[in-house]
């Protein structure tokens, strides 16, 4: 299990002015293809690749403008989506670089500090990368003194730029690597009471771990998104044609009980927005288990969001909690007509007064989207890391880090 005092961080390093130091960051930040002005009269306009969320560059700001204050010389490495080992034009690192630059600009950072970050490809062009390749790692490394790892997004990935510097450089956690691990292992060790546990998404396959590590150390578990309907097959309810995992249900009946036992508050959806054959929309009352007695979902028909009655409730929950923690969508969220559910547990989320820690992914879009994220106590900027971790006490990067 890690410890976070085994961790080192910016303050171990030595004197590092005038010295290069390679950071991993984790840029990986989704990107929008916006017409831009044309090239000369008469042509037409070129297309153009713009960052389209600043989140997880925001989120590395402290650790790299730590480093230049202190006279370092900055080499900025970072994966961009999956190009799979090949050059690809529309996943070239040059926007996330000019949008890094304006950022640095804009909390007062000098051009000439600026002049000292030099920002890496995509280091996913190269296959070794994936591949923990050796002699990847030595390319890095070169001319480099000392490593810094703040890219907590790809800390569960046992990849050249993650694992293989540690190995060959003094190395330290950055600001934000430390701080994700710092405020994860305090759920593990110490959650505030009553600890409330939130998880949504599309498969129950995705959290079983995450059931088994935390479940019976919170309070109350609130189930929806896909999910749930699982956990309404091993409970006997009908669900249409709604997503679900049936080779699971026994686990699920398993988990319920074991979780019961333990003193858990489990709660399921009482009401389900559902969507038909015609792709009519309606309301299901359901058999839940909050002192409702409902229905099943008809034939033909899909769960795709909770209803108005589980909001209420869960957020009724939510207001007394002193630990939240939230993982995945209540619905189909993308979709405006089955968003509702989200949003009424992000703003729930967003109001409770206790210690409010969100598990990054699309629980992190959603509060982004409504302006709620610095409303919460710690917005996770890695999903599957995020997860791994509190499945696991500990990640590939970590350990490495560490040693």
């Amino acid at each position: 299990m890690f410890e976070i005092h085994e961790l080192s961080s910016l303050e171990d390093l030595p004197d590092i002015s005038g010295r290069n130091v390679l950071l991993r960051a984790d840029l990986n930040v989704p990107l929008t293809h916006e017409q831009g002005e044309p090239a000369a009269v008469g042509q037409a306009a070129q297309n153009e690749w713009r960052v389209a969320d600043d989140f997880r560059i925001d989120a590395s700001l402290p650790t790299l403008e730590w480093l230049l204050d202190k006279g370092a010389n900055v080499t900025v490495c970072s994966h961009l989506g999956r190009p799979k080992g090949k050059f690809d034009p529309d996943l070239s690192m040059k926007p996330v670089t000019e949008r890094l630059n304006y950022l640095l600009r804009r909390d007062g950072v000098s051009d000439e500090l600026i002049s000292r970050v030099n920002v890496m490809e995509n280091l996913r062009f190269d296959p070794g990368e994936e591949q923990n390749d050796p002699a990847f790692v030595d390319k890095l490394i070169d001319g480099q003194d000392f490593y810094v790892n703040d890219a907590f997004g790809a800390a569960h990935r046992a990849h050249a730029s993650v694992v293989g510097p540690p190995m060959k450089l003094p190395s330290v956690a950055g600001r934000l690597l430390f701080r994700e691990v710092e405020v994860l292992s305090g759920l593990l060790e110490s959650p505030a009471e009553p600890f409330v546990l939130v998880l949504g998404g599309a498969k129950v396959s995705d959290k079983l771990k995450l059931l088994d590590m935390l479940g019976a150390k919170a309070d109350v578990l609130l189930i929806g998104g896909g999910m749930a309907f699982t956990f309404f097959l091993a409970k006997g309810v009908g669900i249409g044609d709604s997503l679900a995992e049936p080779l699971l249900v026994s686990e699920c009946e398993n988990i319920y009980k074991h979780l019961q036992d333990a003193g858990v508050q489990v709660l399921l959806p009482v009401d389900i927005v559902i969507v038909g054959p015609g792709d009519e929309v309606e309301l299901v009352d359901v058999d839940g288990n909050m002192g409702e007695s409902g229905g099943s979902i008809p034939p033909g028909w899909k769960g795709m969001d909770i209803g108005q009655k589980t909001s209420l409730a869960y957020a009724k929950v939510l207001q007394k909690a002193g630990t939240v923690f939230w993982n995945g969508p209540m619905g189909v969220f993308e979709d405006t007509r089955f968003a509702p559910g989200t949003v009424a547990i992000a703003k729930a989320v967003a109001d409770s007064l206790g210690v409010t820690i969100v598990g990054g992914g699309d629980s992190a879009r959603a509060l982004h989207s409504l302006g709620l994220a610095d409303k919460v106590d710690h917005l996770s900027t890695g999903g599957g890391a995020c997860l791994e971790f509190l499945e696991k006490g500990d990640l590939p990067g970590l350990e490495k880090l560490r040693k």
